[in-house]
């Protein structure tokens, strides 16, 4: 049976585990904005309501921020498609809804997702974050590859692709079209709907 104490540690972990969220969900619009390399605590400071003394509290320095900021950021947009997957009822449904919230995302969140491929390149280079870009590259991963199986179940077949290469593919796709679209090009959301659409199909 856990102890006063053990509860008000708890607690108090608790509250400051979810003020470290809180703080991170403020500063990652401003992170997105400048990019890794030319923000610091000091830029986020600036451009948000936080100041650093509250940040270098909550977070060991910049890496930390961008790491907590990055996952949470990434970790919802990987459960998007799980309504997606789990209501589906025909292979053509499947494909239909995969293709517009996948180019739904890049039109809406398109400085999110730069920044996040900003990370990962850094994090070859980089240590602080690395741990985390490892863990969201595996649940984009495991994100990519339940749509597929779910495809290649209601196809009544089995995935002709495997895991990894299924999210390889699917990542090269998403990369491309948010390059010609940060770069003014807007038919990148129709070929990226596309696209992935065929490669859904082309999967089993």
């Amino acid at each position: 049976m856990s102890t006063t104490t053990e509860r008000a540690d708890r607690s108090a972990a608790d509250k400051f585990a979810m003020r470290r969220r809180e703080l991170a969900d403020s500063a990652l619009a401003a992170i997105a904005e400048q990019g890794f390399a030319r923000t610091g605590l000091r830029d986020i400071s600036a451009r948000t309501d936080l100041s650093t003394g509250i940040l270098h509290y909550y977070f060991s320095g910049k890496d930390d921020l961008i790491a907590q900021a990055i996952w949470q950021y990434k970790s919802e947009c990987a459960r998007r498609y799980d309504p997606i997957v789990q209501t589906s009822v025909t292979a053509e449904e499947l494909i239909a809804r995969f293709g517009v919230e996948i180019s739904a995302t890049l039109r809406d969140e398109s400085d999110m997702h730069r920044l996040w491929y900003d990370l990962r390149n850094q994090a070859l280079f980089e240590t602080g974050f690395r741990g985390t870009i490892i863990a969201i590259d595996e649940l984009l991963t495991d994100m990519v590859w339940a749509i597929v199986e779910r495809h290649a179940q209601l196809c009544g077949k089995t995935p002709a692709i495997d895991r990894e290469t299924a999210y390889a593919l699917i990542d090269g796709l998403f990369l491309n079209a948010l390059i010609g679209y940060l770069r003014g090009d807007l038919d990148a959301l129709d070929r990226l709907r596309t696209r992935s659409q065929n490669l859904l199909k082309a999967s089993v």
